[in-house]
């Protein structure tokens, strides 16, 4: 007895990008290629997310935010104009996605925290305990929200004070106050 065979729709498969040419995987992106896309997203989700990670101190919202931000990255790539490196592209686009959801936060809460003392709506770092060594990441992740962001952008990432000022709303002077701020907490938190 014969059985009889059935066709099947020919499955169609992309050959894998092995290019180390970024600007190739980009331009075919761009055109809605998504095995391109996921190359260079696999190339650069690991500094997403550290950046994400270190200006929230949260593993689940840099999950969230390394998400949206590669999202953002979908949408935005035609925007793309190659005027700087990629990764400098991505990088202030994944800081730009994280700080403007802490705007957002900020706005939401005023409308329902009103302070005089902006100082009064952080936190405090948690309290030390007797014998507990905090390595520098716990360190960063204790400060206080804006403080911690102006450090991690300032000190880790490089942004200047202007550039700090323009993406968080802030005065320049304002910046280096949180910077200084920050810095004597770490100091403290560190000895």
């Amino acid at each position: 007895m014969i059985a009889a065979c059935q066709v099947e729709a020919p499955i169609l498969i992309r050959p894998v990008v092995t290019s180390d040419d970024e600007s190739e995987l980009i331009a075919r992106a761009r055109q809605g290629d998504l095995v391109a896309f996921e190359q260079l997203y696999r190339r650069h989700v690991s500094h997403v997310y550290a950046v994400c990670l270190r200006l929230t101190a949260d593993v689940h919202r840099a999950e969230e935010f390394t998400q949206t931000a590669f999202i953002q990255v979908w949408r935005k790539l035609p925007l793309f104009r190659g005027e700087s490196a990629f990764a400098t592209w991505l990088h202030r686009l994944a800081v730009n996605t994280v700080l403007m959801e802490f705007r957002a936060a900020r706005r939401r809460e005023a409308r329902v925290t009103g302070a005089e003392d902006p100082a009064a709506l952080e936190t405090a770092p948690p309290a030390r305990h007797a014998g507990l060594r905090l390595d520098l990441e716990q360190a960063i992740a204790a400060l206080p929200p804006r403080a911690r962001a102006v450090f991690v952008l300032h000190d880790i990432e490089g942004y200047t004070h202007e550039e700090i000022a323009g993406l968080l709303d802030l005065e320049t002077g304002s910046t280096k106050a949180h910077l200084h701020r920050a810095r004597q907490l770490l100091q403290e938190a560190l000895r």
